[in-house]
């Protein structure tokens, strides 16, 4: 299947993010099956890109690495290495950013997970990411949050 030949997929929460087939959930591509779940699998994917800034088909992942491999053995000492450097620690709240960043990859794995009954629900994503946010925001400033 090449970029060009994917296929519309239907309106869901995460429609609008671009597929492409080295982050197609595994469960479309090999058995053509649309589901929320596949979104799931697509936002864990998206956010381990973001906050390492490495895409499924770096060069660096070859033979048996991948991303999501790449991530997992990084997690929870070795998650400062693999994070974008532009979030990295640069001398505040070293202790707050490198928790925010486990806890973020963490669920990108949940998301990720390769069958979609282990995958976690889109609500409890959310509330996960809400969650981090507001540890982060008072262990990094004392702020609390009572949205949550």
């Amino acid at each position: 299947m090449t970029k060009s030949h994917i296929p519309l997929l239907p309106k869901s929460p995460f429609s609008f993010i671009l597929m492409t087939e080295y982050n197609l959930h595994v469960e479309y591509g090999s058995e053509g099956i649309v589901s929320v779940k596949g979104d799931v699998y697509s936002y864990g994917i998206l956010l381990m890109e973001t906050f390492t800034r490495r895409k499924p088909t770096d060069e660096m992942f070859t033979g048996e690495m991948n991303l999501k491999l790449w991530v997992k053995d990084s997690l929870p000492d070795a998650v400062t290495q693999i994070a974008d450097a532009n979030l990295k620690d640069h001398g505040q709240y070293p202790a707050a950013k490198k928790d925010c960043l486990s806890s973020i990859l963490e669920l990108a794995l949940q998301c990720s997970a390769e069958q979609p009954e282990e995958r976690i629900d889109i609500e409890d994503a959310l509330t996960t990411i809400k969650k981090i946010k507001a540890k982060f925001l008072k262990d990094s400033r004392g702020i609390e949050t009572s949205y949550i």
